[in-house]
């Protein structure tokens, strides 16, 4: 297979597998924080890209109640977005449940915001208003191994930082 087609392949099919659990984690998200909506005012209707480099595809984020969306994407396939948050998996996941700074990620260039920079602003508030762990509320969805990766993804990211 050539050298360019396998990652696009990949990235395709990584979406497709994904695609599912994204769509009940982002239903049981709404439906437990409604109040998120709310925060974000105007921004509901913002096409955010959340680009975590080292994973196959990218996150297209749509917050709007009456039409919810938050799809895996593959880089080339990607809408052009209204915001854009790119940096490694595990520093988003831990901006989402403000376990990181991020104005020190940004300024350490660790994470790169472009675009919309209220709309950013708006997304990063109304999460930090959120009352306990949006990634462990999704870790409990999928029981025992879900709450096992995300330990695991968490320990590795602490020994990576520390290496």
């Amino acid at each position: 297979m050539n050298a360019h087609v396998a990652p696009a392949v990949m990235s395709r099919v990584a979406c497709t597998v994904v695609q599912p659990l994204l769509s009940n984690v982002v239903r049981r998200v709404a439906e437990r924080h409604p109040s998120l909506f709310a925060r974000l005012g105007p921004h509901q209707s913002t096409d955010y890209l959340i680009d975590p480099v080292e994973l196959p595809f990218a996150l297209h984020l749509r917050p709007d109640p009456n039409a919810l969306l938050f799809r895996a994407v593959p880089r080339d396939a990607a809408p052009q977005p209204g915001a854009l948050i790119r940096g490694k998996f595990m520093l988003l996941l831990e901006l989402v449940d403000a376990e990181e700074d991020g104005d020190a990620a940004f300024f350490s260039r660790d994470l790169e915001v472009s675009g919309d920079t209220e709309a950013v602003v708006r997304l990063r508030n109304a999460l930090d208003d959120v009352d306990g762990s949006i990634a462990e509320e999704t870790a409990d969805m999928f029981g025992v191994p879900g709450r096992a990766i995300l330990a695991r993804l968490r320990r590795s990211y602490t020994n990576n930082e520390k290496g």
